[in-house]
């Protein structure tokens, strides 16, 4: 563990910050979209009380049956 002084504030470093997770997504990604798919996922994730980031997850996951083996 490494101290930096930021600002006159200690801030330890080479922690690793948020909550601990069996299933960590360090990939990132951005989409761009038309009106008719903001809409879909906007209707979607209100009706299923999700985020976009979640029903993007799902929709990729669906794709999986599509997949030549």
């Amino acid at each position: 563990m490494t101290l930096l002084l930021l600002g006159g504030v200690l801030l330890e470093t080479g922690k690793k910050r948020g909550p601990k997770t069996d299933n960590p997504k360090p990939y990132r990604m951005a989409v761009k979209y038309d009106e008719e798919c903001k809409q879909i996922l906007d209707a979607y994730c209100e009706q299923e009380n999700g985020n976009k980031m979640e029903a993007a997850r799902r929709g990729i996951k669906k794709l999986k049956d599509d997949l030549k083996k």
